[in-house]
């Protein structure tokens, strides 16, 4: 198939301009804004408005500045002196390299952070924004796919595709294959999810094990970090990551199920 190139840039306003990429993550933000007030609705903990912004605004921070640190320290970890000795490179995420598993530590932590500040659950705050995740994640790899990055392996399969940077050969549109599981299909689990009686912290588990199984699997029909390659066999950092996800995740599901029947009991 033919690559649709598409401009990364969606329109320029003199020096300024709008990504593609950068809108995905206002739309998903958006979106999670709307959903966490639907829930609210039907399952109320009290977050009214003002604490629901403030609660976007945490996640944002600590998106942005996990994501950032992440990358640094999981995928640049061989050049992290350069960034000791040229420190205004951490925060130039404008020249790419942002990691979703420090994104997702970030936005725990701001979480954590909110729920003490705030005097709520943890748990139950981090299963309100946790369902919206996987939205800003389809969106995310929709970015990806047209800035025409994170590519995947050589294919010879007819959907196969020779991306702009990527060399002559056809590769499996990777960022596609992840748009749809880690974002459509895991949404839609979690949404059926949500629609049962499930004890605080079951949805969280469930999306650590889910993502991480379905980006471990998918990992193996993407191109892996050129700076870094296979680290572990036949396996990459991403893989790695996903495993020890998978392991919390069945600890954090498993764990919070045991004391819910413990309460019923």
């Amino acid at each position: 198939m033919t690559y649709p190139d598409i401009d990364p840039v969606l329109f320029h306003m003199g020096p300024l301009q709008l990504r593609w990429y950068g809108l995905m993550y206002v739309i998903g933000f958006l979106a999670a804004y709307f959903l966490i007030r639907h829930q609210e609705k039907t399952r109320p903990i009290g977050l009214s408005p003002d604490l629901l912004q403030d609660l976007i605004f945490y996640l944002v921070v600590g998106l942005v500045i996990g994501a950032r640190l992440g990358y640094i320290l999981f995928y640049q970890y061989m050049n992290l002196a350069d960034y000791i000795r040229h420190p205004l490179e951490i925060i130039a995420v404008w020249h790419g390299g942002m990691s979703f598993h420090g994104g997702l530590i970030g936005t725990a932590i701001a979480a954590w952070w909110f729920s003490k500040r705030k005097e709520f659950s943890f748990r139950a705050i981090a299963d309100r924004v946790i369902i919206t995740a996987p939205i800003g994640l389809g969106l995310g790899r929709m970015g990806n796919f047209i800035n025409g990055e994170l590519f995947g392996r050589p294919s010879d399969l007819p959907w196969a595709m020779v991306f702009p940077g990527g060399g002559p050969l056809a590769r499996h549109p990777s960022q596609l294959y992840e748009a749809f599981f880690e974002g459509l299909v895991l949404f839609l689990i979690l949404l059926w999810l949500s629609k049962r009686r499930m004890p605080d912290g079951f949805l969280l588990g469930t999306f650590l094990m889910g993502y991480g199984m379905f980006r471990f699997f998918l990992e193996f029909f993407r191109e892996p970090d050129l700076q870094l390659g296979l680290i572990l066999g036949p396996f990459t950092m991403g893989q790695a990551l996903c495993a020890a996800m998978i392991g919390i995740g069945a600890f954090i599901s498993l764990s919070v199920t045991l004391h819910y029947k413990e309460d019923k009991k």
